[in-house]
């Protein structure tokens, strides 16, 4: 069982991605092989839609340090995407990430029963955090991106959500989300049952 676990805050060690290291080592240990890629270490494009992945190629034809991510996201079993939310929506780091996936689509995707290229069954989990400790505000970005990647095949999301987590720190003293995130971890590894 491959884990693949996209930070996506420009922050290696901020609150998002606190948590998500904290699912990677709870998979570690029930058995998973994980693989974890901090978004801006990286040197990539957003997409370009040149439509290419739809005419020429079933893969994006920028090759830039984003290619090997989407192939290894490809060949996950699971993918855990860790983002703060910015100004209403995730990182512009995860944004650009996402909208590469665009490649995972068949060229007839809008008609085709089977729109993606991804083996469907993928498992799915959301770590988000935000400074505004208004649990209302922002509560569309889950339901957002998780209906993407429904499309392309993956069960529905896990998610994992802090609210007012303004300092870096901030989410060392949320115990309940670690246990929402060890949580995440079984079901991620063991399937939603676990």
């Amino acid at each position: 069982m491959k884990l693949v676990c996209l930070l996506g805050s420009p922050r290696r060690n901020g609150n998002s991605a606190t948590i998500a290291a904290h699912i990677v080592q709870r998979a570690q240990e029930l058995g998973a092989e994980t693989e974890t890629v901090y978004l801006n270490g990286l040197a990539y494009r957003g997409c370009q839609g040149c439509y290419a992945c739809k005419t020429t190629l079933e893969r994006c034809v920028l090759n830039d340090d984003l290619a090997a991510v989407l192939e290894s996201v490809r060949e996950a079993d699971a993918l855990v995407l860790a983002t703060p939310v910015y100004y209403g929506d995730v990182a512009g780091q995860l944004k650009n990430f996402i909208d590469r996936t665009f490649s995972y689509l068949v060229p007839d995707y809008y008609a085709n029963p089977q729109p993606a290229r991804l083996v469907p069954g993928k498992r799915l989990a959301f770590v988000f955090s935000q400074g505004s400790p208004d649990e209302a505000r922002f509560a569309d970005v889950f339901p957002r991106y998780s209906e993407f990647f429904r499309w392309y095949g993956f069960e529905e999301g896990l998610m994992v959500r802090g609210c007012g987590l303004s300092e870096r720190s901030t989410v060392t003293k949320r115990t309940h989300l670690f246990e929402q995130a060890d949580e995440v971890a079984r079901k991620l590894v063991l399937g939603q049952g676990a």
